[in-house]
């Protein structure tokens, strides 16, 4: 704007002083009674030039006129390089490519895994489908309707009567905000629990606040690591859910989403994850993690790997747009 404002002042000026000036004027005639003689002629033999191209263009004259057949291929070649720039300088970038570019980089084997092929996050799961899911689980819990625990799995804990489920209504579902590290990791687990068990899967949780650790560490079935000791604020861990039938499943007790996670933990550890539903003392079935390799368990660090992520899709956003 500032640019046309000042390019709109500077013909303005020069409009004005070819009006009051009378000298300038006169230059300015004989400027263009000089030049417009000598455009027709240059016009003229323009034609005469492209004329002769066209004639040296016949085979008859490839004796004669080769010469001229140069020009030929001196034009192609210039419309060939022109339209590889264009096409290079025009066309949209595909927000993805930055993210493979990033994993090229830092993360080797998941690039590897995906042949250069990144993944797309689903949309994130209706806040509905959860309050429903929440509902029917609490229902499933307090009137003991379903399968017992201990027929689906001995280690089962009756967590969810603690627990009225009110946590997962504030969960934070927004996939830009894990770790690219990780987040390619899960979609692949994704994408094979659709396409090869035939299981649709929702994020219930990806990263997690401090704050938010702290307040669910108060409870011990839930979680024993406090803030900065999970994954989830590196945005190297996630919670997920199953859906089925336009529902979202998120208890245990459920026969077939018991049989999903037994498949998702198979399929996570097979891309390198870490399954919660291994653990000792806190079996947490929807949940998986990736350790990565040499990471530091601080404040920084986890402002780092999430920040990372959430700068990718950012400039992928900005490139597409």
């Amino acid at each position: 704007m500032i640019i046309a404002i000042f390019t709109g002042f500077i013909l303005l000026a020069c409009s004005l002083a070819w009006l009051f000036s009378y000298d300038l004027r006169i230059k300015v005639q004989g400027f263009f009674f000089v030049f417009i003689p000598q455009s027709k002629k240059k016009i003229y033999l323009a034609k005469q030039f492209a004329q002769q191209l066209n004639d040296a263009a016949a085979p008859e004259q490839l004796q004669s006129h080769w010469h001229l057949q140069q020009w030929w291929i001196l034009v192609a070649g210039f419309l060939l390089f022109s339209s590889i720039v264009i096409f290079a300088f025009t066309r949209p970038i595909n927000p993805t490519r930055i993210e493979a570019d990033y994993l090229r980089e830092v993360d080797p084997q998941i690039y590897a895994l995906l042949d250069g092929q990144m993944l797309s996050p689903p949309a994130e799961v209706e806040q509905s489908l959860i309050e429903q899911a929440v509902h029917a689980a609490v229902d499933v819990e307090s009137t003991q309707f379903s399968i017992p625990a201990e027929r689906v799995n001995s280690n089962i804990e009756d967590v969810y009567r603690q627990n009225s489920y009110a946590d997962l209504l504030s969960a934070d579902r927004k996939w830009y905000k894990m770790n690219p590290r990780y987040k390619q990791r899960l979609l692949m687990v994704f994408k094979i629990m659709q396409e090869r068990y035939g299981y649709e899967m929702v994020l219930l949780e990806g990263y997690r606040s401090p704050d938010r650790q702290n307040s669910l560490a108060g409870n011990s079935h839930i979680t024993r690591a406090r803030a900065f000791q999970s994954y989830h604020q590196f945005g190297l861990a996630a919670d997920i859910a199953f859906k089925r039938n336009g529902k979202v499943i998120i208890s245990e007790r459920n026969p077939w989403a018991m049989q999903g996670y037994q498949l998702y933990g198979t399929v996570a550890e097979s891309v390198g994850l870490t399954w919660g539903g291994r653990w000792a003392s806190i079996q947490d079935y929807g949940h998986s993690e990736y350790r990565m390799p040499g990471l530091r368990k601080t404040a920084a660090m986890a402002g780092q790997l999430t920040t990372e992520g959430q700068l990718l899709a950012k400039h992928g956003n900005e490139a597409f747009e």
